[in-house]
């Protein structure tokens, strides 16, 4: 591969991913070769006559094949871009996806409906894993200051590289919890996006899954709401006149709606559904009034 050219290294590694049935191979190859020759994408797409470098063809041969063997390209450069920003991963996190913008717009939209936009808020992120969410809301947010919870210290590790790199270290702090066990501070907002798959589900999730993101983060018990069950039974103390807002399952909605309808006033308005960007029910978010 010493003598490739960027549109002869984009046509093999083009050939190699679609032989192994990878999914969206054009953008994976893309994206990889940019990263093995430290080039912005679209002058993959400029220069396709630029030869490769010895060192720059068997960087990419090998991130194909990390990829050819179903490891997310994310895993392979070590950042995943969500909501506009880039996040560092590592195998104790959770490779944030789109699904989980979701979480994002609805509390932006709890934000301005509740004319807080100006206020000081206080934002608590259950299972922090990269971050992302949390520092994502005080990025949009300018005086909102958070606390991320996670279970792995790993995990925090990240999140703190990843609040460091976005100038967020002074706005939030982390907290080593088993989600609510370590957190007595009131919030105006939890939002979390807990494990919800089904054990029985976590054997036929995609191997860019289930190889490679930490079961705990994946795993919601035999009906996919064990965690959902914890969280209802102590989140009322840290959110009193508030907002929760939680991802859930394609088909988890209306059970855990039902598990939080406690602590609002059982007002239709209290509790609001958000569909993702394939129309499933992904958010639910719920106004809390005890």
């Amino acid at each position: 591969m010493t003598a490739l050219t960027i549109a002869a290294a984009r046509r093999w590694g083009l050939a190699t991913l679609n032989g192994a049935g990878i999914d969206g191979a054009g953008l994976d190859v893309r994206r990889l070769l940019a990263a093995a020759l430290e080039l912005p994408e679209a002058q993959i797409l400029a220069r396709p006559e630029h030869h490769l470098s010895p060192e720059h063809a068997q960087m990419f041969a090998a991130f194909i094949e990390r990829r050819r063997g179903r490891e997310p390209v994310s895993r392979i450069l070590g950042a995943r871009a969500f909501y506009g920003r880039s996040f560092a991963v590592s195998p104790a996190t959770l490779d944030p996806r789109p699904e989980s913008e979701t979480l994002i717009e609805t509390t932006l939209d709890v934000v301005r409906r509740e004319g807080w936009s100006s206020l000081p808020l206080r934002i608590l992120d259950v299972g922090t894993g990269t971050g992302c969410l949390i520092l994502t809301l005080l990025s949009e947010l300018p005086r909102a200051t958070g606390l991320g919870t996670d279970l792995s210290e790993a995990a925090l590790e990240v999140a703190r590289d990843n609040a460091a790199a976005l100038g967020l270290s002074q706005r939030v702090g982390w907290r080593a919890s088993d989600l609510l066990e370590n957190v007595a501070e009131q919030f105006h907002i939890v939002l979390s996006n807990p494990p919800y798959l089904r054990e029985a589900e976590l054997a036929a999730v995609d191997p860019e899954v289930s190889r490679f993101d930490p079961h705990l983060a994946l795993n919601g018990g035999e009906d996919g709401l064990e965690i959902f069950r914890r969280l209802s039974k102590g989140i009322g103390k840290v959110v009193r006149n508030g907002w929760v807002v939680l991802e859930v399952g394609h088909d988890q909605a209306d059970s855990v709606a039902e598990m939080l309808k406690p602590l609002t006033s059982g007002r239709h308005a209290d509790v609001t559904f958000t569909r993702d960007v394939a129309g499933r029910r992904r958010c639910v978010a719920v106004r809390t009034r005890n």
